[in-house]
């Protein structure tokens, strides 16, 4: 499909049909990547996306402990909690 290039004050842009933003999950936002001389578009995702199952999956496989102790003498001795 061909589309045109408008001018929107100092840059350019270009209109998606509903029919594509229906398609492609689009919603106010998207993702903009470029490789080489092809512009890709795909569906923003959300913040924090997929860390449920990250966490998740982390808890599984023992992978969910602390790497150090950062805890100090006065977290042990002084802090209540």
């Amino acid at each position: 499909m061909k589309v045109n290039v408008v001018r929107i004050g100092n840059s350019r842009g270009i209109r998606l049909p509903k029919a594509v933003m229906d398609q492609c999950g689009f919603d106010a936002q998207v993702e903009l990547t470029v490789k080489g001389q092809e512009v890709i578009l795909a569906p923003a995702r959300k913040i924090r996306e997929g860390w449920d199952a990250a966490f998740a999956a982390m808890a599984r496989h023992g992978d969910d402990r602390p790497l150090a102790d950062a805890s100090t003498a006065w977290d042990q001795k002084e802090w209540r909690w």
